[in-house]
């Protein structure tokens, strides 16, 4: 059986919670049972089921962003966070 498709928030409403640099807080939950992206108070919380591993799950994060912004991934760069669950995310426009 297939998974489902994660729903995304709008890309405006999630643009809205970048500050003036268009920068991005995102809080990750590496391997969770379901993708999911949904606001949170001043950051997007996203979950992944990519395990925190050599990268896997950064990578999962910048794609799912990418696609729910609908950009592409060259236009993501992580500032911070490679290796905590808050990360920071500049946003090419």
């Amino acid at each position: 059986m297939a998974r489902p498709k994660p729903d995304f928030p709008p890309a405006a409403a999630l643009l809205a919670l970048a500050d003036d640099r268009r920068r991005l807080a995102l809080r990750v939950t590496p391997g969770a049972r379901s993708e999911q992206i949904a606001l949170g108070e001043g950051a997007v919380l996203i979950k992944v089921r990519a395990k925190a591993h050599d990268g896997e799950a950064n990578a999962a994060v910048l794609a799912m962003l990418a696609r729910a912004l609908d950009l592409p991934g060259s236009k993501l760069h992580l500032l911070r966070g490679a290796t905590g669950r808050d990360k920071l995310v500049q946003i090419d426009i």
